[in-house]
């Protein structure tokens, strides 16, 4: 059993210039995040608090452990820290709007022909973006769970990917779901099977290569790309550009902007709503 930290260590860490520096080059080299030097109080606070947890004494020894035999947990901690996962139902409800009235109609007409539809969330984080969607299908296509319509929900963080595969949510949030989308058959704080059903939920770092094969109709990306150097969003934007069909859908965050080479690519059609232009 680990001793407790003495007094002298268990209130006060200092995290230098040097270390600070060391775990944002991990943090852009891994994760892809981008930490300036104004975010080293925030950085020096959460680390302190993992480090109790642990029983270490310094920065330096925790630097070695995400390196160390237990390394891809530790990892995974330290991106939890590091990171804020903020979300809700429908959130930024002129992106459903957009769905609704543009995205989907047509997208819907090509499923019942027997076409197939893919969305993904990508930083889907606890769920409720991907499940928002799944809900807004189910509106207007009772029958969608008959049909090729599928819907991808990924993170970098696998805590809460876990947490979205459970489907499980305070009442007062499912109580606050608009009625035209809450489904009939909700009931409880788990979300019901048939909306379950149309959404697979896995773990992806978005820097990385995208591991798939076929292209989406409409992609969801919001609230990441914000923690990303301009070189590295210029990366992801493309990459999703890529993974677009001709004319599908990107939606991003509020406080994100479009730039680099996929601008040339995507047409504004809405507030941070782009529609990937046909080749």
């Amino acid at each position: 059993m680990n001793k407790p930290l003495p007094p002298s260590q268990s209130k006060e860490f200092s995290l230098s210039d040097q270390d600070f520096e060391k775990v944002a080059e991990f943090a852009h080299k891994n994760f892809g995040l981008a930490m300036s030097s104004s975010k080293k109080p925030l950085v020096s606070s959460r680390l302190a608090r993992r480090l109790r947890q642990l029983n270490i004494t310094d920065f330096q020894s925790y630097i070695k452990q995400l390196d160390g035999p237990n390394a891809g947990q530790e990892r995974n901690e330290l991106l939890s820290l590091l990171t804020t996962n903020v979300t809700h139902f429908f959130r930024e409800p002129h992106h459903f709007d957009t769905l609704r009235d543009e995205t989907l109609p047509p997208l819907l007409e090509q499923a019942r022909r027997g076409g197939r539809v893919r969305i993904w969330s990508a930083g889907c984080s606890t769920g409720q973006e991907p499940y928002s969607i799944a809900m807004l299908l189910r509106s207007m296509c009772p029958e969608v769970s008959n049909l090729d319509v599928k819907i991808l929900g990924t993170d970098i963080d696998p805590v809460v990917v876990n947490t979205a595969k459970a489907a499980k949510y305070q009442l007062d949030d499912l109580a606050q779901l608009p009625k035209e989308y809450k489904p009939k058959d909700l009931t409880g704080d788990t979300m019901p099977d048939n909306i379950r059903s149309m959404i697979t939920f896995g773990t992806l770092n978005l820097i990385e290569p995208f591991p798939f094969k076929g292209k989406f109709d409409a992609i969801f990306c919001r609230n990441v790309a914000i923690y990303f150097d301009t070189p590295t969003q210029q990366k992801v934007w493309s990459a999703f550009q890529k993974a677009l069909n001709p004319g599908g859908y990107l939606f991003i965050g509020h406080s994100e902007r479009m730039s680099g080479p996929a601008a040339t690519h995507l047409t504004t059609a809405g507030v941070t709503t782009y529609i990937n232009n046909p080749t």
